[in-house]
């Protein structure tokens, strides 16, 4: 089954703007990251030198603004709505609606460092994702034993 709220395979390659997780060159200052760049909807929850944990809540209708995720996260799902992320420029990345949703929920995904971006809520519901940011290297792809 499709991640949803992963872009197909070659969209990721196409519009990927991805370094290796927490790349000393990262090319986006401290300002556009989560916790500074969008507060209102990135909240800190733990944090220490090796891993951030973030509780990420964006209600129905809401916009973040551009901000970047600097590390690989492994990506608990809480609640679900659909959404469009969007680089820096406006152009859509991502757009869910017309894809399956998860299958069940809590729903457990990956994500890449991800560029500079805004995410729009355009469901009816909340949508509430909590990211275990890894620090010091990629995050693990849940669907693969380990």
């Amino acid at each position: 089954m499709p991640d949803p709220l992963l872009p197909e395979p070659e969209t990721r390659l196409r519009d990927a703007a991805v370094l290796p997780a927490g790349a000393p060159d990262w090319p986006w200052g401290e300002t556009l990251d989560a916790l500074q760049a969008a507060p209102r909807h990135h909240h800190l929850v733990f944090e220490t030198d090796r891993v951030r944990i973030l509780d990420t809540r964006i209600g129905p209708g809401e916009c973040t603004p551009v901000h970047t995720h600097r590390w690989s996260a492994v990506l608990h799902v809480m609640r679900w709505s659909d959404f469009v992320r969007r680089d820096a420029g406006g152009r859509v990345l991502l757009d869910t609606r017309g894809r399956p949703p998860p299958p069940e929920l809590p729903f457990i995904t990956r994500s890449d460092p991800l560029a500079p971006h805004s995410l729009e809520n355009v469901g009816e519901a909340e949508l509430q994702v909590i990211s275990i940011e890894l620090k010091d290297g990629a995050a693990p792809d849940p669907r693969t034993p380990g």
